[in-house]
């Protein structure tokens, strides 16, 4: 082998101490234009220290800290370290660690955070004092570790959306925040998992405490603009409250408003409210009240259980689309309401199936085709207990009680219609159980217009054909 020429040698030696300079020059431009933005971020509004601000050269990264803003306000931002990963105009990745805002004259922390990272940030700082083009604020993600917010505080208010929360004490704990594809006016994912909150005598939430495992939510956009909100997505899960107001738990609230895949709605599971709990916690002047709300909806045990779902889904037909709409609510021990509804319609022009769901205002332009709606109410202990709760509050017997409402169903059918009536006197059958479900359906004309049942809402049972039975 022939050994390398000196020329190139010195040749190589020369390009890499170039590079090598060149690397330098930026990495200390970087560090410099990294201190300046943090200066410019807090703008004149008091007064800010920094620590060593310094550059890696070879892992493209720049770290200030010890950053430490003391506002006029009274209030103290402290931050370990900001680190700015990658391409200093278009970073890979900003880093916070060690955040904490804390009330200066109290020492009283507001708010901290282990560590938060922004992924594929659009700047490196993003300046509070200076206007910006709403489409230069996008974060690629989010995540946040470790959040703690004491809850009353101005900072707590200002981020609740000006909820008064500066009375009493509250702390709120989230262990994690994810988010993806964030902007000015939509978010594609935002998920909190882990939250979990106490408070005494805070403001009109009182005391009491919460936990929640997750919210998700997903495709959240038009949040710039009042009215055009819309979202594709949102699943709670286990949700618990011990409060004086309220005791009780959610196990999943799943909202789908994403109706482009032809459905959507909104279902509810595990609804839990101890009123047994409540009542024991309650002052004593509201205690009778409480105690009347549970033995008509549980029967004394103390324990109201709900499940329900709301869901709909459209289908093309030819020329015409239908609209279906499969809701219902379990109140358990108590009763069971469903509600159907087949709709064959043609829409507007310019209306899309999907618009259906979103507004109702398209209703009132379409031509509907005839269909039938079923709402049937199946009576598991409710109406029993009502009426003893009736009769017992005019200081009558149940059988009359049953016949004073038999009486008022018949009057009410001579001023609203035979239809109502035959609804009204199904629900005195229930009431004296001489049945336990009541079935209304409804068989729409095979053309029609919303406009001509909104015009006239008392004579829509006589445009329609109306069955009322009783089992």
């Amino acid at each position: 082998m022939h050994a390398l020429r000196p020329q190139a040698v010195r040749l190589g030696q020369t390009l890499a101490f170039v590079t090598l300079m060149s690397a330098c020059s930026v990495a200390a431009a970087n560090a410099e234009r990294l201190e300046a933005d943090l200066r410019a971020l807090f703008g004149e509004g008091g007064s800010l220290s920094l620590g060593e601000v310094s550059s890696a050269m070879l892992r493209s990264r720049v770290t200030a800290e010890d950053i430490v803003f003391e506002a006029q306000e009274g209030e103290r931002l402290l931050i370990e370290r900001y680190i700015v990963s990658g391409d200093y105009d278009a970073p890979d990745e900003v880093t916070l660690e060690g955040i904490r805002i804390e009330d200066s004259l109290t020492e009283l922390t507001l708010m901290s955070a282990e560590r938060i990272v922004m992924g594929e940030p659009s700047r490196a700082v993003f300046p509070l004092h200076m206007e910006l083009d709403p489409n230069e604020v996008r974060l690629g993600s989010l995540a946040i570790d470790g959040m703690v917010i004491e809850l009353a505080s101005e900072f707590a208010e200002e981020l609740f959306l000006d909820t008064p929360l500066q009375s009493g004490q509250g702390r709120m704990t989230i262990d994690k925040v994810r988010g993806e594809a964030l902007t000015h006016d939509a978010i594609g994912m935002l998920e909190l998992t882990d939250v979990a909150g106490v408070a005494e005598e805070l403001d009109e939430f009182g005391s009491g405490s919460f936990t929640l495992a997750s919210l998700r939510l997903e495709g959240l956009t038009g949040i710039d603009t009042q009215g055009e909100e819309k979202l594709a997505s949102l699943v709670l899960r286990d949700l618990v409250v011990e409060s004086s107001e309220l005791v009780g738990s959610l196990t999943l609230l799943d909202v789908d408003g994403d109706f482009e895949d032809g459905k959507g709605g909104m279902r509810l599971e595990g609804l839990h409210v101890d009123l047994a709990r409540m009542i024991e916690l309650a002052p004593e002047a509201e205690r009778t009240q409480l105690r009347m709300v549970n033995n008509v909806l549980t029967n004394g045990s103390g324990e109201l259980r709900l499940d329900a779902a709301f869901l709909g889904s459209w289908k093309e037909k030819g020329d015409h689309h239908v609209l279906v709409s499969d809701s219902h609510v379990d109140l358990h021990d108590a009763l069971r309401l469903v509600f159907d509804i087949n709709l064959p319609l043609r829409l507007p022009p310019g209306i899309e199936p999907v618009d259906a769901f979103t507004g109702a205002e398209w209703l009132e332009a379409a031509t509907l085709l005839g269909g039938d709606l079923r709402l049937a109410l199946t009576d598991l202990g409710l109406f029993a207990r009502l009426a003893t709760l009736g009769a017992a509050t005019e200081g009558i017997t149940e059988a009359q009680y049953v016949e004073q409402a038999r009486t008022q169903a018949q009057g009410f059918g001579m001023m609203f219609g035979p239809e109502a009536q035959a609804v009204l006197l199904g629900l005195v059958e229930l009431l004296e159980g001489a049945a336990e479900q009541l079935e209304v359906r409804m068989t729409l004309p095979s053309e029609s217009t919303m406009s001509s049942y909104t015009s006239d809402p008392l004579e829509v049972p006589s445009k329609l054909k109306v069955k009322v039975e009783t089992r």
